[in-house]
């Protein structure tokens, strides 16, 4: 069993050694899907630790981040056997697609950007609890790396149907979680400057559900070395694209419109 495992994350490294460009734009689609995906949870979660004594905040987000790598980890290997099973990709997909409509429904109701959405969720975090009998620091340990979990289906969801290769995953959502925990204001700043970026964000997850969907009635290779020119690029160029142009057309073009107020008042 252990050599088999060893066979095969030797298959996965090989394909990234051999395919070095195509694996850089994966990661690089992941790290931006996991980060703006991950703009609600990670601003809710430093919210979540304001109840702490100051000292302590930047040690609960710091146990909160190596646990966030063992549990997603975790998940995310259970996601890549799961959706090797076809059913699971139809299922997945279809998930994927909800949560991209839904999204489009509600803003289209309420006209509300992610970075509007957030701040509604911090308003509504109530003043730690102790739980089970522990300390209010364990307490809200516990507490955010419960809220980590039920915030990360749709994140794992999205990077295991972006690539097969485990590896890969991995690294970009690793770097992903690690870059929202360190600079959330940032990211919730710059949607507030450019508000379109959440429909970016939600027209890739509909891209993604589709391509889901699609790789169960029409399965694909395995590796990148067996996909054609289009299937090893294209698809990460086309999600990348979705993201880029709209926000070098806004801030050279202003259109989409950016948030004037914003970038007047930063």
């Amino acid at each position: 069993m252990t050599i088999i495992v060893l066979n095969t994350f030797g298959i996965l490294w090989q394909d990234i050694i051999n395919n070095p460009s195509a694996s850089l734009l994966l990661i690089a689609n992941l790290v931006i899907i996991e980060s703006l995906l991950s703009i609600d949870n990670a601003a809710v979660l430093a919210t979540m630790v304001m109840n702490l004594p100051e000292k302590e905040r930047s040690r609960a987000l710091r146990i909160g981040i190596i646990f966030a790598y063992i549990f997603r980890g975790v998940a995310l290997l259970l996601a890549g056997y799961l959706l090797s099973i076809d059913w699971v990709k139809l299922v997945g997909g279809s998930y994927l697609l909800f949560l991209g409509v839904k999204f489009f429904y509600e803003k289209w109701k309420t006209h509300k950007t992610i970075a509007e959405n957030v701040n509604e969720e911090i308003k509504d975090i109530k003043p730690g609890k102790r739980l089970f009998g522990l300390s209010l620091f364990w307490s809200t340990v516990v507490m955010v790396e419960a809220m980590d979990l039920v915030f990360s289906l749709d994140n794992v969801l999205a990077a295991g149907a972006l690539s097969n290769n485990i590896i890969i995953v991995c690294i970009g959502v690793f770097i992903g979680i690690i870059t929202m925990r360190i600079v959330a204001q940032y990211f919730v700043k710059l949607l507030a400057l450019f508000p379109f970026l959440d429909t970016s964000a939600f027209i890739v997850i509909l891209l993604l559900g589709t391509k889901l969907v699609y790789s169960y009635f029409v399965p694909h290779k395995h590796t990148l070395a067996d996909e054609n020119f289009w299937n090893k690029y294209g698809f990460s160029v086309i999600t990348i694209t979705v993201f880029l142009l709209p926000l070098a057309s806004s801030y050279f073009f202003n259109f989409p419109q950016m948030n004037k107020e914003k970038k007047d008042n930063p």
